[in-house]
């Protein structure tokens, strides 16, 4: 594949567990986050000598691909002009709450990530590693051909460039199914079958939502072959857009 070095925007959980598994795959990353390249020494110190700090801005242009690994309410602050004419992998999802609610995505009139393509209207947004949790991500990779090898879903309006998070993605060590366009990116976000629980399994019973969101973080990882995935993204069905704490 073209891609050699993953630009980071963001470095919680999201951003994180794809620069350890994208570090550990033999690519080079460049981490970045709103408070300053200062601040990620200790991180680029553990990560090793693949890894090294930047501003979002110089993450975005060192990146031959890059992923935007920010709140959903910071999308605007992605830098456009340094992502002109990039892959832009998007794990965000919205998540409506007082201070972030956005009508245009609760009237599902637009998936979340065709908000983040406005924004970035000279790049090509793709919708992936948005629906697996940073352990599942870290437990789950296998080697091309696996027998128990799990697969993710991307969604993209551009073809070459679901194409090239498909062979990243492989790199990772996961395989990619395609639901097509951004259009198509709610079959596998929150409130759908696909969205955290097949590569995890099933959650206790009776838990609130905070401890079903914290037993994810912390379940181990449970593969899902593409077949699966494709068989949980057909059977979708569209209801309120966004995770909801309820």
């Amino acid at each position: 594949m073209s891609t050699t070095t993953l630009g980071v925007i963001g470095t919680g959980m999201v951003g994180l567990g794809a620069a350890r598994r994208a570090v550990d795959a033999g690519l080079s990353v460049v981490l970045s986050n709103s408070r300053g390249p200062e601040t990620l020494a200790d991180l680029v110190a553990e990560l090793g000598e693949r890894a090294r700090a930047a501003t979002p801005a110089e993450a975005a242009s060192a990146g031959d691909l890059v992923i935007a690994a920010v709140p959903l309410a910071a999308h605007e602050r992605l830098p456009r002009a340094e992502l002109a004419g990039k892959t832009v992998i998007d794990p965000m999802n919205y998540a409506p709450n007082p201070d972030f609610e956005v009508p245009e995505l609760d009237s599902d009139e637009l998936t979340s990530s065709e908000l983040v393509q406005r924004h970035l209207a000279d790049a090509q947004v793709v919708k992936a590693l948005h629906n697996i949790g940073p352990k599942q991500l870290l437990e789950l990779f296998r080697p091309t051909g696996a027998p128990d090898r799990t697969a993710l879903p991307l969604s993209g309006d551009d073809p070459d460039a679901r194409k090239e998070v498909a062979d990243l993605l492989d790199v990772l060590g996961f395989d990619a199914v395609d639901l097509g366009t951004l259009a198509d990116s709610w079959r596998s976000e929150p409130n759908t079958p696909l969205y955290a629980l097949p590569y995890v399994g099933q959650p206790p019973s009776g838990l609130t939502a905070e401890e079903f969101v914290a037993w994810v973080q912390q379940a181990p990882g449970v593969p899902a072959p593409a077949a699966r995935v494709e068989e949980l993204a057909a059977a979708a069905v569209r209801g309120p857009a966004g995770f909801r704490m309820e």
